[in-house]
């Protein structure tokens, strides 16, 4: 199974309030069959814009694990593709202000931490980042801390989703291979299921 503790790794700044799932990954794209792809595609139309200069593309963030993002991230619909671009794109966690309730959700199931910190925190965290790109972050899931070089402070994350992850319950295919036997002996007494 895959338990979620400690993620590290530098960091990437994306400024902005009410980012929601379109903007994270434009409608156009959803017509996948799978999700493969989606991570070139993450932030399209606002990379577009930016004419090269959204973080995204800068080249100081490409291997960025950590997304550091304002109030109310993932907004707008549900789709799972939002979070799976993101995480196609690279990220392993994000850190903000507040998220979407589904938005959330949707990362959770793919194992992908939101935790939250203070407005503050969030642009400290960002500032730093901006003006030092290679700086290590470390987010500790046990310990509800997050460390941007020198700079720490706590977080928050709902309890049941912290648990789920930090014991691997999040990774329903992995606890569903790591009890095999039992799913099997359990099988064998449905009476609608003949072997």
């Amino acid at each position: 199974m895959s338990e979620r503790t400690i993620i590290t790794g530098s960091g990437i700044p994306l400024i902005g309030n009410d980012i929601d799932t379109d903007r994270i990954i434009p409608a156009r794209f959803l017509r996948c069959v799978t999700f493969d792809g989606l991570g070139e595609q993450v932030f399209a139309d606002d990379r577009s814009a930016m004419n090269g200069r959204h973080p995204f593309d800068l080249p100081q963030y490409q291997n960025a694990k950590i997304l550091v993002v304002n109030a109310n991230f993932g907004c707008g619909s549900s789709r799972e593709h939002a979070p799976q671009a993101i995480s196609r794109w690279g990220i392993d966690a994000i850190v903000g202000e507040s998220f979407a309730e589904i938005f959330s959700g949707n990362c959770l199931t793919m194992g992908i931490p939101c935790v939250t910190t203070t407005s503050g925190n969030i642009k400290s965290i960002q500032n730093l980042l901006t003006e030092n790109p290679n700086i290590s972050m470390i987010l500790d899931l046990e310990n509800l801390k997050i460390q941007c070089g020198y700079y720490s402070s706590t977080i928050k994350m709902d309890s049941g989703a912290r648990n789920m992850l930090t014991t691997g319950k999040w990774d329903t295919c992995g606890l569903l291979t790591k009890n095999i036997d039992e799913i099997k002996t359990t099988a064998t007494k449905l009476p609608y299921l003949t072997w």
